[in-house]
């Protein structure tokens, strides 16, 4: 995707926030809200990459923020450059599709602390398209009132991932995010 798109995306987002009976957020957030806070368009993290599959696909139990447990299968590992180390994530498979939640080295600062979420896009023979750009926050970083799945240790890297959503401000956030 290139950054007039991801624009158009962006403020869609924010307008799907801000007024849609189906938002994240409560009526008294929406009457408040602004606009979500975005890193700026970052190309070296818009990525198409081959994943190497996880043999075993085991499937493995996933902790959300209310204590619930999600089933997720592992599916295969890919590696990607940022700012010149060799980071490497797992990437899940769920009933609904495909999911990677990461969190980064700005976890807690410039992004949410339990971290943010993709739906990779599947091109076919283990290649994905993975743009980091449309990297979002889980609902439950507006709210106390959703159920959002833990980044798995494995998940968890010490570079910045300077692309997607940053953490929620203003006041129309329920809680310190």
């Amino acid at each position: 995707m290139d950054n007039a798109k991801l624009q158009i995306q962006r403020r869609e987002k924010d307008e799907f926030f801000r007024m849609h009976p189906q938002s994240p957020l409560t009526p008294e957030q929406q009457d408040k809200f602004t606009s979500l806070s975005y890193y700026d368009y970052n190309p070296d993290l818009d990525l198409t990459t081959t994943i190497e599959p996880i043999a075993d696909g085991q499937f493995v139990p996933i902790q959300t923020t209310t204590g619930d447990v999600r089933r997720y299968k592992r599916y295969g590992k890919f590696s990607f450059m940022v700012d010149g180390q060799e980071v490497t994530l797992t990437l899940y498979e769920a009933d609904t599709g495909f999911f990677l939640p990461f969190v980064d080295a700005g976890s807690g600062t410039e992004t949410y602390p339990a971290g943010r979420y993709l739906e990779p896009e599947y091109l076919g023979d283990n290649r994905f398209h993975i743009d980091l750009n449309n990297a979002y926050n889980p609902y439950c970083a507006y709210s106390d009132g959703w159920s959002c799945p833990i980044t798995p240790a494995e998940n968890r890297l010490k570079v910045a991932l300077k692309a997607g959503e940053k953490v929620p401000e203003g006041d129309w956030v329920e809680k310190s995010a």
